[in-house]
């Protein structure tokens, strides 16, 4: 086990461009991944899991290498040196790395996980407002959660395969997987694998999809033949998936704000077989409006904090910022208030966020539920599903029925 040069050099470039120039750890991986065509798969996995780990730990490791922001490159050495001496790794004798002092880091290491912030790598604003929304125990249990690995699921596309025929495929490729209980149209990669490459995705067979993440559209209540709208659709996920459960029949609206996801979708939609599937940009009040009352189910995958998802979306601890929390639940109640009005009298709305607070979730729906267009609503059932409860990610959903008049 010992640190190759290159590998190294790119972890640093990337952990530059996220710390430092603000982009995204997902398109920063992606593009590292595409360096060079000469490495292997343990080569990939080197550069992709060490950047996530450094971005997840990132308080944890500074505070150890006593390394303060904006971090220059021997700070980012540093970091790294520490990530390397906790994992156990030679240190080589590189000029960056001179003089790592071992004992110490791992001295320090043990005195700074007796404190949460720095034990799970977190700002004090996040551990201060989990603790009030969720209390001391659970917020304990869900953020250590957070901190785990995500692992890969995949949704079988039910419009192309089965799930048994789908992962004997995926065996002949050497990528075994595992079903889950009651998730119909799940399966877990034992091992991560770069399933995209495979000519199954390319075929449109599956897409990765968190396994709480396909409870929503089964929680939906969806038909073939109804007229549903995926409000926030972005890129389509959820839209995809209650695509398949519709089976292509019935009319599927899918709406955003934003064009450029909508594009995606369509490419992702084509990929899939997913032909009932009409595309909206929210451009004014007229597209809502058009649709009062009209919808048999309306599903509100509300923007939110995320504060659900950190396992896969580490570098969100360091984003996020607490006045965009207080911002996105004004955008929460604007969006259900106005959106809930394409359902018609008998339909059904499932407002879906991927955070575990309480303030975004289910005060949400009593807020909505005591106003003048919650009125017309009746509450069904909600779920709160934690991380540290369901080992994936974590989500909220709530199904309302208008009342007939």
């Amino acid at each position: 086990m010992r640190l190759h040069r290159n590998l190294v050099y790119t972890t640093i470039d990337s952990l530059n461009a996220i710390f430092n120039e603000g982009e995204y750890a997902d398109k920063v991986v992606a593009r590292a991944l595409k360096k060079d065509k000469r490495w292997g798969s343990s080569d990939r996995k080197f550069v992709a899991e060490t950047i996530y780990e450094i971005v997840r730990w990132k308080r944890l490791y500074a505070e150890i290498a006593e390394v303060k922001e904006p971090y220059n490159r021997e700070n980012l050495w540093r970091m790294f040196s520490v990530w390397a001496v906790l994992r156990g790794y030679p240190i080589p004798d590189w000029k960056q790395l001179e003089g790592t002092p071992e004992r110490k880091i791992k001295g320090r290491f043990d005195e700074l996980s007796k404190i949460r912030t720095f034990k799970e790598s977190i700002p004090d604003w996040m551990d201060e407002l989990g603790v009030k929304e969720l209390g001391e125990k659970v917020w304990a249990k869900e953020i250590a959660a957070q901190n785990q690995t995500a692992k890969v699921i995949l949704r079988v596309n039910t419009l192309k395969t089965t799930k048994d025929k789908l992962r004997a495929i995926l065996m002949d490729l050497n990528i075994e997987t595992e079903y889950l209980k009651d998730q119909p149209d799940a399966l877990v990669l034992k091992e991560r694998a770069n399933v995209f490459l495979t000519v199954a995705f390319k075929e449109g067979m599956f897409e990765v999809q968190d396994a709480n993440s396909q409870l929503v559209a089964h929680f939906l209540e969806v038909k073939p033949g109804m007229r549903v709208v995926d409000a926030c659709a972005g890129a389509g996920g959820k839209t995809l998936h209650i695509a398949s459960i519709m089976e292509n029949k019935g009319q599927l609206i899918a709406m955003d704000l934003y064009e450029s996801k909508l594009k995606q979708l369509k490419l992702r939609a084509k990929r899939n077989s997913a032909f009932n599937i009409e595309y909206r940009i929210i451009d004014s009040t007229k597209v809502i409006k058009k649709l009062h009352e009209k919808a048999d189910r309306v599903l509100i995958d509300a923007p939110c904090s995320g504060l659900g998802v950190l396992k896969r979306n580490p570098d969100a601890k360091w984003k996020l910022q607490p006045e965009f929390i207080e911002n996105i639940k004004k955008v929460q109640t604007e969006v259900l208030e106005n959106y809930s009005k394409m359902v018609k009298p008998g339909g059904k709305l499932v407002y879906a966020t991927c955070s575990v607070l309480p303030s975004e979730n289910q005060e949400q729906i009593k807020h909505f539920l005591s106003g003048e267009t919650g009125k017309n609503f009746t509450f069904v059932k909600d779920s709160k599903i934690l991380a540290s409860e369901s080992g994936f990610d974590g989500f909220y959903m709530a199904l309302l029925e208008r009342k007939i008049n």
